[in-house]
């Protein structure tokens, strides 16, 4: 059973796509999770900078209406 975002055919089918695309089965593991990091610090980069945007807003916002 899965619990996840993705159907079990769609999980098979990129794992199928790395084993093609690497070759052997550890290849294709060490590619997916390089993939699954570099897609996972990408994400948290562009929270990190709409944090800070929000927050600027924020405070330009305070800023604004105090003074």
């Amino acid at each position: 059973m899965n619990d996840g975002p993705l159907s079990d055919s769609a999980i098979d089918d990129v794992v199928q796509a790395y084993l093609q695309a690497e070759g052997d089965a550890l290849a294709a593991l060490r590619a997916a999770v390089r993939d699954a990091i570099a897609d996972l610090t990408d994400r948290e980069l562009r929270l990190a900078a709409a944090e800070r945007l929000v927050s600027r807003g924020y405070v330009r916002g305070r800023l604004g209406h105090d003074g």
